[in-house]
């Protein structure tokens, strides 16, 4: 599938001032928590909807547990205002602001399925909340100029459109946003920073529908709007995160800075994309490398593999998809494979998954390996039946076009770090229910843990599903 510049985006260049100081954390739960209707086609339908934005150019969720029969997206409990009100809203690697629903809305969900009581943020409710006006510095960078017709306490407005159909409109405005600072290994305490973000007030497509409604949208693409950039742009942080995200536990980690331990080796992102894109080199099953095309990859205006761990499942090109399962299934002839739901490959098996299939490992430039287990690769979804998690991109498209997306599927049980500074991407494999240290601009050196919230969360809504504590650590003074 060709990913083409589908998005009509007023949104380019925003700013951050914070009083903010030391480490920062933001806690995640899992969006499917408590429901009961974890069908095969919901998550596929997930995935649908999530590929849909990513044509746009904007909306790739960061996601957590890789296992399509337990887990989807994950969503942050931030607080915004004085005082402070809670609000969730959607981990976006891909978005590039911060914006919440707001007052005056008329098409603004009011009520979420996923079981969280959505807000209505209002500006005017909040001591320290203000208007962004078209003649501010933010505004005038934004647009490289005054927009036509701005005058004196004239809203500065942003406005998005996803290739989904789905579009969110409004003004910026700036208030406190309530966090949670490291204060010493795996300790915390509460703190807030001045953020200037999006006052939505028009929503529209999924955006504006319950069955999987959120308060809004927490960006942190490559842009010079997103959370990451603001804060870099400020001169203090490094423009480097990385995620963790188990899903054994269904806890995990988000860290902004250095991560000293676990090392991890790295590749070149593709330059110029609007997403964490990568060059894979081959696709080795069981120890044989496959005998693909040298343009196997070759995905006309996405250049390489999108990484992406918001995605449920694991998207290939025809060829490579094709190749793939047939070395995969040459280890088990006798396999009885049917089709369920229409799309997904099942099958009846009974013992190790990992003594009986093979070992997938995909090459990238830079001497990376990504290794895929069985147990990986293949998630359960009745008592010795299994599906396989790699789909053919170019069946599931709309358009019948190739791309190639790993999703959490591949990337849970890894620590994966986005380096925007040398602008590379890696990951290890690793104990994600663990710790992690990084460092400071000082030099000192912080452990940061994964936390499981299933037991404190305030969503008690029906059995509990593995939740993902993300936490987002700011190392450097954020004054």
């Amino acid at each position: 599938m060709d990913l083409r510049r589908l998005l009509v985006a007023i949104v380019t260049v925003s700013s951050l001032t914070s009083a903010v100081c030391g480490n920062v954390v933001f806690q995640v739960h899992h969006k499917f928590k408590g429901r009961g209707d974890r069908s095969l086609a919901a998550l596929r339908a997930h995935d649908a909807r999530r590929h849909g934005r990513l044509l746009s150019n904007i909306d790739l969720e960061l996601g957590g547990n890789g296992h399509p029969s337990e887990t989807g997206l994950y969503f942050a409990k931030i607080g915004i205002g004085t005082p402070s009100k809670d609000y969730y809203v959607q981990v976006d690697t891909g978005s590039d602001i911060l914006w919440v629903n707001c007052v005056g809305c008329d098409k603004c969900p009011r009520k979420s399925d996923i079981g969280i009581k959505l807000s209505l943020y209002d500006p005017k409710s909040s001591s320290t909340g203000n208007m962004v006006m078209c003649n501010e510095g933010f505004c005038t960078s934004t647009y490289n100029g005054l927009l036509q017709g701005c005058r004196p306490n004239v809203q500065c407005e942003y406005n998005v459109v996803y290739g989904d159909g789905s579009s969110t409109a409004g003004y910026f405005v700036k208030d406190y946003v309530l966090l949670d600072q490291v204060t010493g290994n795996l300790q915390t305490s509460s703190t807030n920073g001045s953020v200037i973000f999006g006052c939505g007030d028009k929503q529209s497509g999924e955006l504006g529908t319950s069955s999987e409604a959120l308060d809004g949208i927490l960006g942190f693409g490559q842009a010079n709007s997103s959370m990451l950039s603001q804060l870099a742009s400020s001169g203090k942080v490094k423009k480097i995160f990385a995620h963790c995200l188990d899903s054994v536990n269904g806890g995990g980690i988000f860290a902004i800075g250095d991560v000293v331990q676990p090392k991890v080796n790295t590749t070149p992102l593709v330059p110029n994309q609007p997403h964490y894109n990568v060059v894979m080199k081959e696709v080795e099953v069981g120890g044989d490398v496959l005998p693909l095309p040298t343009d196997a990859f070759d995905n006309g205006d996405a250049k390489g593999t999108i990484i992406d761990s918001g995605t449920t499942l694991a998207y290939l090109p025809d060829e490579v998809y094709k190749q793939l399962m047939n070395a995969v299934m040459a280890k088990q002839p006798g396999l009885q494979v049917h089709t369920v739901e229409d799309q997904f490959s099942c099958f009846q098996f009974v013992g190790s998954v990992d003594n009986g299939f093979p070992v997938v490992k995909f090459h990238f430039a830079g001497s990376l390996t990504l290794t895929v287990y069985p147990h990986d690769y293949l998630f359960q979804i009745q008592p010795n039946a299994w599906c396989f998690g790699w789909m053919n991109s170019g069946i599931q498209s709309k358009d019948g076009k190739d791309m190639t997306l790993l999703g959490d599927l591949v990337l849970s049980n890894k620590l994966v770090l986005y380096d925007l500074e040398t602008q590379t991407i890696g990951w290890t494999e690793y104990n994600c229910s663990s710790s992690i240290k990084v460092k400071d601009v000082s030099g000192a050196l912080y452990s940061v843990g994964a936390h499981d919230l299933s037991s404190s969360s305030t969503l008690a809504i029906g059995r509990v599903f593995p939740v993902l504590s993300l936490f987002v650590y700011m190392l450097h003074s954020l004054l």
